[in-house]
């Protein structure tokens, strides 16, 4: 009899012996070589999330007065915006920031430019003398994240900071030749200024005037070009008047006329051309891991001034090769732009750490794939193993190029989805050549003519199982926030792959099994009376299967296994409520770097912020695992994705620094980076609070950054209530076990002098206020007047009026300062100020309009998950009493004191809910493929019922390895959901074709998993071994404890219990597939 084909078994029949099939797939083999020879490689996936900062200043503005005229307006505008996610405040006295953060995905320069507009269209809301400056806007992305760091410094102690800054400039426009370079900034380089130093005595004692200063210096540093002369035929370039370039032409110029005689500058001023006073401090020391005598480094902790230079890259291009590129060309420029005393060392290297993640996760891939050929030669045959492995070769090659066409780049989320997807992506091959491999047992047909039927046997089934797994997978790539683009890879490139490998089956493997199998069928052939199943498996399953099938007894064993299933699920669920198996966003990575965040009390200056700082290196540096570390003082470290979302770039100020620790390469040491940062906790948080410092040890996270793992976000009526309620909570925080580097966004109180002007005494002597302000701001700040001109000035030199640091620390002499009044008259300041003691001003916080204050807190110790440490400081609140909680949103009124939940706390939420939404979808949409195949509405529920079984084997899979459950476990999990489908449709399709061909239907149950038996273990143990190679990974460890441990125990239970239950549901109705 003739078997009439359908699509599977056409589609194998006309590719089976036509030259166009190995053609196809040397064209995907060679779409797949050029995707990976193209393909960008970075560690992590990009996450397009575009910020901004707008910066307003408002000189002499209270920061109440900037909250109410500035932030509060602005907020409102700018919440017009479209694709908005947040907005956020600062009000400090005299300047209001604001930072928005767009919609992940948002166009960049779509969002900028509405942001642009918008501000620029509404800037009529203020009065135009009312003293407030022009909006700066500072957009901020990924890309502006740099890729690799390079520090310079030196063993000459006569080179300082300001000579190598002059080296680090000159590489800044080396180094942006490089194509695909972008922002190229240098950290710790002192500002070249022409200092004019004051003598106080001497402006008193020539009768001279601070405007007297300027205005000369301005009128002097004055020229006019474009002027022409014709004479004689000729037109001559007339030019009127030179710049001041040097320190002499600038000491002689004539300031005033004392007693008939001309008064030089330099007789009232001392005149200097050097460094700006330090605004921050950048250094570098090896530590007990960097230690060699071939590279001369032989002290631990010896600090040297260092400046840094940051490279991030351009959108879409390769981190390797840019990384690479730069470290060459500093190279090059060894002996000619870098002399040979400075040294270069890479702090940073964001393309060697991609170019390792990526080799080694390929040389896994490469690996499992000759696992699973090896495991098809063992159970098939070695023609069959090769026919299998050049399925899943030019299967992954195909996906490849389907990954790089869709815009993803090689990293470590890609590459782990194409690990993890080898299982499935096998599992068409061998469901095929396993089929082929078994009607040749038969021995009933030629090779030739038995494919086709072979593949059409289990094409149906194979389709719609494939199509099961994409539905499963498919929906998680719709998950939203921070997570979505994050995570996108694994359901998208696994659903390219599936469908490049349901071709491959029908096409290439079905060729290539005639090619190869041709010659030896008539081995196979020659057992024509071979049975249909393996007798071992047979008896076997009669053995197990019998005694629930038929009579009362086999229903009341039926009944019995229904309630030992629901027990042992309801066993896995509780080992997630009693704590043995913990749920986190994502576990910790093993990076090669940690930062250490240093806040002093506002008000410590620059050098007691630095000896902190050195205090804590020093400590850091006697660490085994610590190469280096290099101390930023004022400033912040060369930024991370982390830095970006927490906007450390903002991080400026005395009373600020970071160190930035950079570790042995993770195969060198003993402990994971995390656990290294742990450790140094207690000890670097006792050396801070000696000083009244609170330091964070901030690592980068493996998925999406927030503010602070755990941060309670504070409301109410008036900010001094929620300035006390938020001490209040902290001191919760601070109570609760496992809760640490807690802090607040509250200043710590700081002097502050106002010196008040006696406005009627000044109108009496004809001096204004916005005098003895330009003149005070003049001597204590300094004035920039004009500015030198010169040759290869890459940055302006300010020519800078102030007095020298020693004057400026007396308050008495800085008011003995002389100003001129309208009669010509010196009248000094202290006839026309008194000084007023008090403390400085707090900043005003806002979050999407409404005043907050931050409580910021990590979580540490065993269960290491800062989800159970928010629900412990939450309970404890609850038993105050005295604040109302918000997990989800804003509070609807903020009006009393309240409290919403944020952190790590809102990803986990969206991520889990958008993932459960995902399943549930997936669920509903593999039940709908079902039914349209089945024709039959309980058919399906049969197939899906064991999914559950899934979370017999993951949970206690995880406490077992004592693995936290987390959202790879839950990838894990869903994709489980498809394959374990996959296998319950391939049994219920078996029995149904056996019931057809007039087997007795308890014996057709029986012999479905006695056939099935095989490639459904097949495809399972290839699922498990790509679990295997993946265990060992921090992140995508939770993935691979599902699938194994899920699958293990699903598919052994899924071979007993869907025939057992098909048999419970159709016993009565044979009728029915009879008739299918």
């Amino acid at each position: 009899m003739t078997t009439k084909l359908g699509i599977s078994g056409n589609t194998a029949n006309k590719f089976l012996t036509t030259q166009i099939t190995p053609l196809l797939a040397l064209v995907g083999v060679l779409l797949g070589i050029f995707a990976v020879m193209v393909t960008p490689r970075e560690e992590d996936p990009q996450i397009n999330v575009t910020f901004a900062n707008v910066f307003i200043p408002f000189p002499g503005a209270t920061a109440s007065e900037v909250e109410s005229l500035l932030a509060t307006p602005a907020e409102q505008v700018i919440s017009e915006i479209e694709g908005i996610d947040h907005v956020y405040s600062t009000s400090s006295p005299g300047m209001a920031v604001l930072t928005v953060q767009f919609l992940v995905g948002e166009n960049r320069t779509d969002a900028i430019v509405r942001l642009y507009n918008k501000l620029y269209s509404n800037q009529d809301w203020l009065p135009a003398n009312l003293g407030v400056g022009q909006p700066i806007i500072k957009p901020k992305g990924i890309d502006d994240v740099p890729i690799i760091s390079a520090t310079l410094w030196s063993k000459n102690p006569e080179v300082g900071a300001f000579e190598l800054s002059k080296v680090a400039h000159a590489l800044e426009t080396e180094l942006k030749r490089i194509d695909g370079t972008r922002d190229i900034y240098t950290i710790g380089s002192p500002k070249q200024v022409m200092h004019v130093v004051l003598d106080p005595q001497a402006l008193s004692g020539y009768n001279i005037d601070i405007n007297d200063l300027g205005y000369a210096l301005q009128s002097a540093n004055s020229a006019r070009t474009g002027l022409a002369v014709t004479a004689n035929n000729k037109e001559i370039a007339l030019q009127a008047g030179t710049f001041l370039t040097t320190v002499d032409e600038i000491a002689e110029l004539v300031v005033g006329v004392f007693d008939g005689k001309a008064v030089y500058l330099q007789d009232v001023a001392t005149i200097t051309h050097g460094v700006d006073s330090p605004t921050q401090y950048v250094s570098i020391a090896a530590g007990k891991g960097g230690l060699s005598e071939e590279k001369g480094i032989t002290a631990i902790n010896n600090l040297q001034p260092a400046v840094t230079l940051a490279i991030a890259k351009k959108p879409g291009s390769n981190a390797v090769d840019i990384a690479n590129l730069v470290i060459e060309r500093l190279g090059e420029l060894k002996g000619t732009f870098i002399p040979d005393d400075v040294e270069v060392s890479i702090t940073r290297n964001y393309g060697v750490t991609a170019q390792n993640k990526s080799e080694t996760l390929i040389q896994k891939l490469i690996i499992e794939t000759i696992a699973v050929i090896l495991l098809v030669m063992w159970a098939l045959g070695w023609r069959e193993g090769l026919i299998v492995g050049a399925a899943v070769a030019v299967t992954l090659l195909i996906t490849l190029f389907a990954s790089w066409a869709y815009g993803f780049t090689l990293n470590r989320v890609s590459l782990f989805a194409l690990i993890f997807s080898i299982g499935i992506l096998v599992d068409d091959a061998i469901v095929v050549v396993e089929n082929i491999h078994r009607h040749m047992a038969l021995g009933r047909q030629k090779l030739v003519d038995l494919i086709p039927v072979a593949v059409e046997e289990v094409g149906g089934p194979t389709i719609l199982a494939t199509f099961t797994v994409i539905a499963a997978l498919l929906p998680m790539a719709f998950v939203s926030g921070l997570m979505g683009p994050y995570m996108s890879p694994i359901p998208i490139n696994a659903s390219m792959g599936m469908l490049a490998s349901l071709a491959v089956a029908f096409i290439f493997t079905p060729w290539l099994t005639n090619v190869m199998l041709a010659k030896v069928k008539h081995d196979h052939a020659g057992d024509a009376d071979s049975p249909d199943t393996d007798p071992r498996l047979s008896r076997l399953f009669t053995r197990v299967m019998t005694p629930f099938l038929g009579g009362d007894s086999g229903n009341r064993n039926r009944w019995l296994l229904l309630g030992s299933i629901m027990v042992l699920i309801s066993a896995a669920v509780m080992l997630v409520v009693v704590q043995v198996v913990v749920l986190k966003m994502l576990p910790s990575d093993n990076k090669s770097e940690f930062q250490v965040v240093l806040d002093m009390p506002e008000g410590s200056s620059l050098e007691q912020t630095n000896m902190v700082l050195q205090e804590m290196g020093n400590y850091l540096g006697k660490l085994d695992e610590v190469t280096d570390y290099e101390i930023y003082a004022g400033t912040a470290a060369p930024i991370s994705f982390n830095g970006l979302v927490r906007q450390y770039y903002l991080r400026e100020g005395a009373n600020v620094g970071d160190i930035q620790v950079n570790l042995v390469d993770k195969g060198e040491r003993d402990r994971k980076s995390h656990e290294i940062a742990a450790s140094v906790r207690a000890p670097l948080q006792d050396i801070a609070r000696q000083y009244d410092g609170n330091a964070k040890i901030v690592e980068v996270p493996p998925g999406p950054p927030v503010m602070s793992p755990i941060v309670a976000e504070v409301y109410g009526l008036d900010y001094e209530g929620q300035i006390q309620q938020a001490k209040k909570i902290r001191e919760v925080f601070e109570g609760t076990d496992n809760v640490v580097d807690v802090d607040d966004s509250i200043e710590y109180p700081a002097e502050k002098l106002t010196i008040a002007v006696d406005r009627q005494q000044a109108s009496r002597l004809g001096v204004s206020q916005s005098a003895i302000g330009d003149a005070l701001t003049t001597v204590l700040s300094g004035s920039d007047v004009t500015y030198l001109h010169g040759e290869n000035l890459k940055y302006a030199v300010p020519i800078r009026i102030e007095y020298a640091d020693a004057d400026k620390a007396d308050i008495e002499q800085v008011l003995s300062l002389q100003v001129r009044s309208v009669s010509g008259t010196l009248v000094p300041l202290t006839e026309l100020v008194d000084i007023q003691y008090g403390e400085r001003e707090r900043n005003i916080y806002h979050k999407d309009l409404l005043p907050v204050v931050y409580v910021t807190a990590d979580f540490a110790g065993k269960v290491d998950s800062p989800l159970y440490g928010m629900f412990e400081i939450s309970g404890k609140l609850d038993e105050q009493g005295e604040v109302n909680q918000w997990f989800t949103r804003q509070p609807d009124k903020p009006y009393e004191h309240s409290l919403k939940w944020d952190g790590e706390w809102p990803v986990t939420f969206e991520t889990f809910r958008d993932m459960g939404v995902a399943y549930a979808i997936g669920l509903l949409i593999i039940y709908l493929l079902v039914v349209a195949q089945f024709k039959s509405y309980k058919i399906p529920l049969v197939i899906m019922a064991p999914i559950p079984l899934t979370i017999i084997g993951i949970m206690p899979g995880h406490a077992i390895l004592g693995a936290q459950f987390t959202a790879t476990s839950m990838i894990g999990m869903i994709a489980l959901a498809g394959i374990i489908v996959r296998n319950s449709i391939l049994l219920v399709d078996f029995i149904n074709q056996q019931v057809r061909e007039g087997v007795e239907f308890q014996q057709a149950v029986i012999n479905s998993a006695a056939v099935r038996a095989k490639p459904i273990g097949l495809t399972g143990i290839a699922a498990m071994i790509g679990g295997f190679f993946i265990i060992d990974d921090p992140i995508f460890g939770g993935l691979a404890i599902s699938l194994i441990f899920g699958l293990f125990v699903s598919t052994v239970l899924t071979l007993v219990v869907i025939p057992v239950v098909y048999y419970a549901v159709m016993y009565r109705k044979l009728h029915l597939l009879k008739q299918t």
